[in-house]
C-alpha cells in the first residue's frame, strides 16, 4: 500500500514538472484525433475535442489544487479561530458556537457547496465560496476538544499563574499544541475537497470550460462510455489514485501522532 501511495506521488509530481518544462498547450484541438485510444504517443489518448487527456488532466490537477489551497488555508483558519476561542473561553461563547457547529452539520457539506454553488456563478472564486461555507466545522471541532484538554494542562496553568494573558496563552502556548492534529484533519479535508471539487465540477457548477476539471472531464466522458471507455476509465482513476494517496498519508500521519504521543 505504502509503495502504491509513493507511486501516486511521483507520477503526479514528476506530470507536474514534465507539464511545465515542456509548455504544452492542453487547450489545442485535433479533430482528425478525436477521442483516440492510448497510444505511444499520446499515453492516455485524446478527449472528445482531440484535445491531450495526459495534459489535460495535469492542468486539471493544477486547477484543483489552487482551489484546494485556498480553501484549505480559509477553513483551516477559520475553523482553528473559531475552535480556540470556543474552547478556552467557554461559557454563553462557547454555547452559541457548538449551537451553529450542530447546525452546519445537521446538512452534508457537499450539500451545502452545491446549494451554495448553484447560487453563485459558475466561476474558480465562488467555487472556492462554496467549498469554504462549511468546511470550516471540522476544523473548529477538533480545536474546540483539543483546547479543552491543553488548557488543563500543567504547562499552560504555569503560565496563567504567572501572569501570562488569554492572548499569550492561546499564541504561545496553545496554537503550538494544535499544530500536529490540525495538519492530519487537513490531510484528510483536502481528500475530501477533491471530491468536492470533482463533483461540482461534473453538475456544471465549478470550473469552466475550456479550464480543465477532473470532475468536468468526467461529465464530458460519460457521453462516449460505450464508444471510448478509456476516456472515463483514466480519469476515474486519476481521482481515485488521488484521493487514495492523500488518505494514505493522512493514516501514515495520524498513525505517526498517535505513537509519537500515546
Amino acid at each position: 500500500m505504502k509503495q502504491i501511495a509513493l507511486a501516486i506521488i511521483l507520477f503526479w509530481t514528476f506530470s507536474l514538472i514534465f507539464k511545465i518544462l515542456s509548455g504544452f498547450d492542453s487547450s489545442v484541438m485535433k479533430v482528425d484525433e478525436i477521442l483516440v485510444s492510448p497510444n505511444f504517443t499520446d499515453w492516455f489518448g485524446k478527449d472528445d475535442f482531440g484535445r491531450d487527456i495526459y495534459f489535460r488532466l495535469i492542468d486539471g490537477f493544477i486547477n484543483s489544487f489552487e482551489i484546494i489551497f485556498y480553501v484549505t488555508l480559509i477553513t483551516s483558519i477559520l475553523g482553528i479561530f473559531i475552535g480556540v476561542l470556543s474552547g478556552y473561553l467557554g461559557g454563553r461563547l462557547d454555547q452559541i458556537i457548538k449551537f451553529i457547529t450542530t447546525l452546519f452539520m445537521s446538512f452534508p457539506g457537499i450539500l451545502l457547496a452545491i446549494a451554495f454553488a448553484a447560487i453563485l456563478t459558475p466561476g474558480k472564486f465562488n467555487l472556492i465560496i462554496a467549498l469554504s461555507i462549511g468546511g470550516w466545522v471540522g476544523y473548529a471541532r477538533l480545536a474546540r476538544a483539543q483546547t479543552l484538554l491543553i488548557k488543563e494542562q500543567d504547562f499552560v496553568r504555569a503560565s496563567q499563574s504567572m501572569g501570562s494573558s488569554k492572548l499569550r496563552t492561546i499564541f504561545r502556548h496553545i496554537l503550538p499544541a494544535l499544530s500536529t492534529p490540525m495538519i492530519v484533519e487537513a490531510t484528510y479535508a483536502v481528500a475530501g475537497l477533491i471530491i468536492a471539487e470533482a463533483s461540482l465540477s461534473f453538475l456544471g457548477l465549478g470550473l469552466q470550460a475550456p479550464e480543465a476539471s477532473w470532475g468536468g472531464m468526467m461529465r464530458d466522458s460519460v457521453r462516449y462510455l460505450l464508444a471510448s471507455p478509456h476516456y472515463a476509465i483514466i480519469v476515474g482513476a486519476s481521482i481515485m489514485s488521488m484521493v487514495f494517496a492523500i488518505n494514505f498519508i493522512g493514516d501514515f500521519l495520524h498513525k505517526f501522532w498517535g505513537i509519537k504521543n500515546g
